[in-house]
């Protein structure tokens, strides 16, 4: 048990440098790890991806508040587009997490792998969208936020990689934009996690100290290292290389996507 709580711990350090240095919630590598990590304590694979994705919800409350407060103390958040994206934010990620708790956790799967390819792809490339417009009205932030939302419930992520990208496009400065990412995965988290504990409520197939499908002793180690290391990631994102660390990032997540799709055959 206790090395088990030390593996959530490293997974935690580990997502909430992420969190800081590259705006995505830590959910890329939670996921997964949870995914890997989750059998060994008896959890059924019939719930074993929404148990994944639910857990990485809740903890992503704590890494972005952490990531967020980081940034803001640099001024790198822009809070009027957080507030103006949040509540389709919120409707989108609530309802994604209600459908996504009554899915096969196998079609789960399928979509957190082609998504895993997607972001690497992307990472890899170092694609991104010309700045060419500026942030659309109520409606359009409205039906940004409901789009991010429901496919970060779907992925178990605080947003990042759909947000920044986004926001870029409104041609907001890229430090910025990191900042404000942070920012929008709070209501992210807040949302997906409610979604997630009301559909998981009344499971028989849950394990013990979960709350629907947050599961207890993950969420804690997680959380518990994640807190202390996403101001270090706040801080590396504005002196270190984030292209090339991005690309790095990119041949992990090619290695993870890999392994989760050989463990569907």
């Amino acid at each position: 048990m206790i090395e088990t709580f030390l593996l959530y711990m490293a997974l935690g350090a580990v997502a909430g440098v992420l969190a800081g240095l590259l705006g995505i919630g830590g959910g890329l590598v939670v996921v997964p790890m949870l995914v890997f990590a989750l059998p060994a304590q008896g959890v059924d694979a019939a719930v074993l991806m929404q148990i994944a994705l639910g857990t990485s919800m809740a903890a992503i409350i704590f890494t972005a508040t952490s990531s967020l407060k980081a940034h803001h103390q640099r001024g790198a958040v822009r809070w009027d587009v957080v507030i103006r994206i949040s509540p389709g934010i919120v409707v989108g990620t609530f309802f994604g997490a209600m459908v996504a708790s009554r899915m096969p956790t196998h079609t789960l799967k399928v979509i957190f792998i082609v998504f895993l390819y997607y972001v690497a792809a992307q990472m890899f490339l170092n694609k991104k969208p010309k700045p060419s417009r500026r942030l659309p009205g109520s409606a359009g932030m409205f039906g940004a936020g409901c789009t991010i939302g429901s496919m970060s419930s779907f992925v178990g992520i605080g947003g990042g990689t759909l947000s920044v990208p986004f926001m870029t496009w409104c041609n907001i400065p890229f430090h910025t934009v990191i900042g404000t990412s942070a920012a929008i995965g709070l209501p992210i988290a807040l949302a997906g996690t409610a979604g997630y504990v009301v559909g998981g409520l009344g499971n028989d197939m849950l394990p013990p100290l979960s709350l629907g499908f947050v599961y207890g002793p993950a969420l804690l180690g997680i959380v518990g290292a994640s807190v202390l290391t996403a101001p270090l990631g706040a801080k590396l994102a504005h002196s270190l290389p984030v292209d090339r660390l991005k690309r790095f990032f990119a041949i992990l997540l090619l290695v993870v996507a890999t392994r989760m799709l050989l463990g569907l055959f």
